[in-house]
């Protein structure tokens, strides 16, 4: 049995999430699969003689969505992050990064989306208008100019109608679907309004005019993108804060470590430690891995780890955590613990398997139940 880990890409919502795991599952080979909206990921294990990586990807894609094997799945969680982030540089996770573009595109919605609500709804609020906007003899430019206003925020939040009618295709409809298809009516509509404002103006059926005025719809597919796009940040938000835990762990470990060879000393990347090897730990930098204290005396600060506020002190023969600081002193110590074996790659690869993974009782509850309980499906 294989175990392999994909980034999903393309999900919005639990649907999208469900669709991906039952497309998944239904291939022959696959023992398990959990998907995680929050981090948009995908663990599954397989049989290597029944299934491999390409029909994964291929029954994600025919899902309507798309699979990336992540990038050095089978290194420590802290080697990929300090192999894919410069040093002195922190990590960004994905949900930071989302909720940044999201913020963008949630201000560039707003800028547009509350003019636009206040020209068509300024005149039965008594908010004043310019009196261009006035009037039926101004209608065509009452309706043109809401129309030129929603275009930004419908190109800004494309993307719910490309992936809504996307999914919407592959016979699996999600949040996207709807919102694409209830703004896109209302677009569609105000512009055959417009076109029914053109027509009453040419044959002078004022009445045509002032009804098709009144019944645009504009303001309403921009209201709809621009609150999905608030809740869609604010969830964003609420990932970036989730996985920043983990982040924060990841920047914990250090880059390089100096390490003593035929009584010289080195400065090599950590993840090229060997077990056994002297390390040397001055004042103010991080111990690289963990070990065994074999010369020197020291302060340690532990408290990103272990919640110890206090530094403890350190003497020969005393073990030492990597990723915790030394505080003052100088000491030698013998790496007993480096990659995988760490404290720190152990604490992150935990969490990162949490919050990858369904718990026993909601893999229950994803099984459809019989009424008579006598006789579950």
């Amino acid at each position: 049995m294989r175990k392999e880990q994909f980034d999903i890409t393309g999900m919005t919502c639990s649907a999208c999430s469900a669709r991906v795991e039952k497309s998944v599952a239904k291939l022959p080979g696959i023992q398990e699969v959990s998907v995680n909206l929050l981090k948009n990921s995908m663990v599954e294990s397989y049989d290597e003689a029944a299934l491999d990586t390409g029909q994964i990807i291929q029954a994600v894609e025919k899902a309507g969505y798309g699979a990336i094997p992540k990038a050095g799945q089978n290194k420590p969680a802290v080697e990929r992050t300090a192999a894919s982030v410069p040093a002195g540089k922190p990590a960004v996770s994905t949900a930071q990064a989302e909720y940044k573009q999201m913020k963008g595109r949630l201000l560039l919605s707003a800028i547009f989306t509350i003019p636009l609500f206040y020209i068509s709804m300024g005149h039965m609020m008594g908010w004043p208008l310019p009196s261009g906007l006035l009037g039926m003899e101004n209608a065509i430019t009452f309706a043109f100019t809401q129309f030129l206003l929603l275009i930004p925020v419908v190109f800004v939040n494309a993307k719910y109608y490309r992936m809504g009618f996307k999914t919407l295709f592959h016979g699996s409809p999600n949040m996207d679907s709807l919102i694409a298809i209830g703004s896109g009516a209302a677009i569609v509509y105000g512009i055959y309004a417009i076109f029914k404002i053109g027509i009453g103006f040419g044959h002078g059926d004022m009445e045509t005019v002032h009804s098709f005025m009144m019944d645009l719809y504009f303001e309403s597919a921009g209201m709809i993108l621009t609150l999905i796009t608030l809740g869609k940040t604010l969830e964003a938000r609420a990932k970036g804060k989730t996985s920043d835990a983990i982040t924060k762990l990841m920047n914990l470990a250090p880059k390089t470590a100096t390490v003593e060879r035929n009584g010289i000393e080195q400065q090599i990347p950590v993840e090229q430690v060997q077990q056994g090897e002297t390390l040397i730990v001055k004042a103010g930098e991080s111990v690289p891995v963990d070990g065994v204290v074999l010369e020197g005396f020291s302060s340690v600060d532990e408290s990103a780890l272990t919640g110890e506020s206090i530094p403890v002190e350190k003497h020969v023969g005393d073990t030492v955590i990597g990723a915790t600081i030394n505080k003052t002193g100088y000491f030698k110590m013998q790496a007993t613990k480096v990659g995988d074996d760490t404290t720190l790659a152990q604490i992150v690869r935990l969490v990162d398997e949490a919050t990858s993974s369904k718990a026993p009782i909601a893999k229950l509850a994803d099984k459809p139940q019989c009424k008579d309980r006598a006789h579950p499906y």
